[in-house]
């Protein structure tokens, strides 16, 4: 049990929309900017790099992004990196059709690997991060009105 890495962060919900419609939002860079951030680069292909960026704390932090898993309307992850800070993560969405609603299920591996005495790289902020971006922002694209996420 030495060594061992520590537990991923996991976010779970279910939406009220299709697979199709939520894989959409999760890779189409247009859809994606409305809920997520602005990634003009990204594609969802295996190898793809894309980059964006994210604030916390009056710090802007520049994201490095490769895909390394994309089955369609399944299954998605891409590696998260910071320009110019140590470690590498591992982020995957996967998602679950349950009749005419999805259950999407965020996994965020390798948090420990950033520097742990930057409070934005702490696992509370990532888990804070995460539940506004699911459980709210994507939750609103997807569900707030008739034409959401379309």
């Amino acid at each position: 049990m030495k060594n061992e890495a520590p537990q991923p962060l996991i976010v779970e919900r279910t939406f009220r929309a299709p697979v199709k419609q939520v894989w959409e939002a999760l890779t189409d860079a247009e859809k994606m900017k409305k809920w997520y951030f602005d990634v003009p680069d990204f594609k969802p292909e295996t190898g793809n790099t894309f980059t964006f960026t994210g604030e916390d704390k009056g710090i802007t932090y520049l994201h490095l992004c490769r895909v390394t898993e994309v089955i369609p309307e399944k299954k998605l992850s891409y590696t998260w990196k910071y320009d110019g800070y140590e470690g590498e993560s591992l982020l995957t969405f996967e998602l679950f059709p349950e009749g005419d609603h999805t259950r999407l299920r965020l996994t965020h591996a390798g948090l420990h690997t950033f520097p742990q005495h930057n409070p934005s790289f702490a696992r509370n902020s990532f888990q804070g991060g995460w539940d506004f971006i699911i459980n709210t922002s994507l939750k609103n694209y997807l569900e707030g009105g008739d034409d959401a996420g379309r």
